[in-house]
């Protein structure tokens, strides 16, 4: 049986579309996926992401057992900044990718993939050692995450103009509402936004208080879908897509959230083993007519070279997109190839990422 989030009720009182999904019941759309994902690229979309979790490690030596867990670098890391990082396996594949919230360095927020929280938290504790404590804290907040160009004004209204994150991946404490909350800005869908931490019992409350300080600017309640199509649009990567236990973090294109000059960490010695393994990253436009999804075989001149990871309709840009792995030879931008999309040899290209920049 599938949990409810905090935000459920609210879910059903606007007609969201409730499926499965990270052992939660969740709106897959609303109004339509289109529209939910074209209103927060011109002006404000919010969603439930209250199946994330939130993993709280603590302790003196917090900040040494983040270095080892993670392959970002936290040494230098201020406080009320946010770190995006990877946790590796031995063999250097990708447990999962989370961000962290630097509360000192003594107290750290991670972040992660709803999916994965006790495949996390279990990887975090089987690791702990030292002086620190982990305490998966995840059914005690409710998160919301408004997104998009008119995300600030509408936040604005709802909190004091001080307690709003002025940087990209940045948090603040505050309240929302008169709701105490945590602030950040981050975002998953390539748009302007933050993300919204109360108590569960106040999330209701918080949201309904965006619903009518986002009236004026046309705000649009998202689903799963558009949060999914935003992000690939974006090429943000998506774990059990993009990332998987098989799969390293250099190959992913996330090497810049991998700090190998760092003392040792999880998964180092194994990435230094391994070096080039002769495949990356991607990002594919289909010319031809089709759309490719995932785990379908790219071919150049007949031969197999790779296989797409996730792929869609971009609503915003008008053409389909994908992203997938192949091998090195074959990743400049302007390569062509073909996608066999169910039997069906579908032309496509490989293109620079990202697909969709937003406006500065």
């Amino acid at each position: 049986m599938e949990l409810k989030t905090p935000l459920y009720d609210a879910h059903i009182k606007y007609g969201g579309k409730m499926v499965p999904f990270a052992g939660y019941c969740l709106p897959v759309q609303y109004a339509g996926l289109v529209s939910e994902h074209n209103a927060v690229r011109n002006s404000a979309g919010i969603f439930d992401v209250s199946h994330m979790s939130e993993i709280f490690i603590e302790g003196e030596d917090a900040l040494a057992f983040v270095n080892m867990v993670f392959s970002n670098d936290f040494t230098k890391m201020e406080q009320g900044r946010v770190r995006y990082a990877v946790m590796m396996n031995d063999k250097g594949g990708i447990v999962d990718d989370m961000v962290l919230y630097k509360e000192s360095d003594e107290k750290f927020i991670v972040v992660g993939n709803g999916a994965n929280r006790e495949k996390d938290v279990n990887w975090i504790k089987s690791k702990q050692t030292g002086n620190v404590s982990v305490e998966d804290l995840s059914d005690n907040y409710a998160q919301m995450a408004i997104q998009g160009p008119k995300s600030r004004e509408i936040l604005a209204k709802l909190t004091n103009e001080s307690q709003i994150p002025g940087k990209y991946y940045s948090f603040l404490h505050g309240t929302v509402a008169g709701k105490k909350a945590i602030i950040s800005q981050t975002g998953y869908t390539g748009e302007h936004g933050y993300e919204i931490y109360v108590a569960p019992e106040a999330a209701l409350e918080v949201w309904e208080s965006f619903m009518d300080a986002g009236k004026e600017y046309g705000i649009v309640i998202c689903g799963l879908g558009a949060r999914d199509t935003l992000r690939l649009e974006a090429s943000m990567p998506l774990y059990g897509h993009e990332m998987s236990d098989e799969i390293t973090p250099l190959e992913a294109g996330l090497s810049f959230a991998v700090k190998m000059n760092k003392a040792d960490f999880i998964g180092k010695e194994a990435l230094e083993k391994i070096g080039d393994t002769g495949k990356c990253r991607v990002g594919i436009k289909v010319t031809g007519k089709g759309i490719a999804r995932e785990e379908n075989e790219i071919l150049v001149d007949g031969k197999a070279v790779g296989f797409t990871t996730s792929g869609t309709h971009a609503p915003y840009l008008g053409y389909p997109v994908a992203m997938g792995y192949v091998q090195n030879e074959y990743s400049a931008v302007g390569t062509q190839i073909v996608i066999n999309v169910r039997g069906r040899m579908v032309e496509a290209e490989i293109i620079d990422m990202p697909f969709y920049t937003k406006a500065k």
